[in-house]
């Protein structure tokens, strides 16, 4: 018996998954069959997209798995979710202590404005708050205006108010545009290397899944062409994991490529603000005049990933569909919300954003002269100058995995795109934005020493 309770603050698809994961992780056994969404929605009387999202989150963090006309099942495995805190490793036990942890997507503790963020709580929370109603299921008005102007101006997305959807992790923004599109536009295309999770969100959505090779200006353009897709999910202002960013002549071919065959393009902007070389490379969606682009857009990279708010930006052909299909309850409580909306409003927003851009740059800088400084040859940077890590390669051949081996036993935390990207593309993520400026040398020193040992 599951305890849902839909007076609370909690959405309930969220309710849901924590319960469920809990009877699996701590009741029931490997192969275990689950209830179906519909015994699950008519027990307990809620929707089947509320179990739908709840299954959905399950299955992307792999603890359940779906066998064809038979239903989900607890998967075989050690239940490391990966899907819903981040876009890297994660896991639900604690984690080792290290001496440096190259994490690949994490911002510093104190760049959060935490004292100006309660404040703002506080004033959302006493500043004529309905607590009873429920919020407006697409996001309130005046955040929804606030990512438009934020998007319009910055980002050079074409949209409003009535455009946006505020959403919860990326995997809640995925699973509603599966939903809409998989009645018309059921094959699915992916970068390779690409997301992991968003393939798994279109698999458990029964999409039909092509992997779409990269280069070095993104995706490739002509596979894509040559393939039955007819919707493409793609990072074009940073290619995850490559880090190559898209010509704005591929994008023009990108674009023309989706209004001649009816086909729907999702830009993940995931971390578009956190360019150092130049300015944000203006968005996708931008130079889209037919309405073929979906764009997702987060607060995770910049502000804070323990916040699970997101965005999207749905072309207005697709709207109907949308309530049809998700239109019926909000996604993030309205507390949040409001406190987001007075951030943003008041310029805090903005002034954050050159903040954490200031200092990330400089230990970008810090971390790209440190590994040139202590391995010069013996490695090639393969992409920098954005995003939270630098990604690197050996030189010559070397065993990765006793590297990272070796790096455990001397308290060294290393990541590998190849490990959530798929295919055999690889590097090593040497992220730096969760350590603080004096750490980032002797980090690397560090890495440097077991790397060479390695390497001889």
């Amino acid at each position: 018996m599951y305890l849902l309770d839909a007076t609370s603050d909690i959405p309930l698809h969220l309710q849901l998954y924590k319960a469920l994961k809990h009877n699996i992780t701590t009741d029931l056994s490997i192969g275990s069959k689950l209830p179906s969404i519909r015994k699950i929605s008519q027990e307990y009387k809620i929707s089947k997209n509320t179990v739908e999202s709840a299954y959905a989150q399950l299955y992307a963090e792999g603890y359940i798995e779906s066998r064809p006309k038979s239903g989900y099942y607890v998967a075989d495995a050690d239940f490391h979710p990966i899907g819903m805190i981040t876009k890297d490793e994660t896991s639900s036990k604690p984690s080792p202590t290290y001496r440096y942890n190259f994490y690949p997507v994490r911002l510093s503790r104190d760049l959060f404005p935490l004292k100006l963020y309660k404040r703002l709580f506080n004033r959302a929370v006493d500043e004529n708050l309905d607590m009873g109603t429920y919020p407006d299921p697409q996001g309130e008005f005046a955040l929804r205006a606030e990512i438009a102007r934020y998007l319009t101006e910055l980002r050079g997305v074409r949209c409003d108010s009535s455009q946006i959807i505020v959403s919860g992790a990326f995997i809640d923004a995925m699973g509603m545009i599966a939903d809409i599109l998989r009645p018309t536009h059921p094959h699915f295309a992916i970068e390779h290397p690409g997301y992991h999770i968003a393939r798994k969100v279109f698999e458990h959505h029964l999409y039909d899944i092509t992997p779409i090779g990269v280069d070095e200006n993104g995706l490739m353009i002509d596979e894509l062409a040559e393939s039955d897709a007819c919707v493409v999910y793609i990072t074009p202002s940073h290619q995850y994991p490559t880090g190559s960013s898209m010509p704005v002549a591929n994008r023009l071919r990108l674009l023309k490529w989706a209004r001649q065959n009816d086909a729907y393009i999702i830009e993940d902007d995931y971390d578009s603000e956190l360019t150092y070389r130049s300015r944000p490379i203006p968005s996708l969606q931008g130079l889209d005049d037919a309405e073929r682009v979906i764009y997702i857009g987060t607060f995770a990279k910049a502000l804070s990933p323990a916040l699970r708010i997101g965005y999207l930006v749905l072309p207005r052909p697709l709207m109907n569909r949308y309530r049809a299909f998700h239109g019926t309850f909000a996604r993030v409580s309205l507390m949040e919300q409001k406190t987001l909306t007075l951030f943003m409003h008041e310029g805090h927003w903005e002034r954050h954003l050159r903040r954490v851009r200031n200092l990330n740059r400089k230990k970008h800088d810090l971390m790209k002269q440190s590994l040139i400084k202590h391995l010069g040859d013996a490695i090639t940077i393969m992409s920098e100058g954005g995003g939270l890590s630098i990604n690197i390669r050996p030189a010559s051949d070397i065993d990765l995995d006793l590297l990272r081996h070796r790096a455990e036993e001397a308290g060294i935390k290393l990541y590998f795109a190849k490990n959530h990207s798929g295919g055999e593309w690889d590097a090593i993520r040497m992220g730096f934005g969760g350590f603080e400026m004096e750490e980032i040398e002797r980090a690397v020193e560090a890495f440097a020493e077991v790397f060479l040992i390695t390497h001889q």
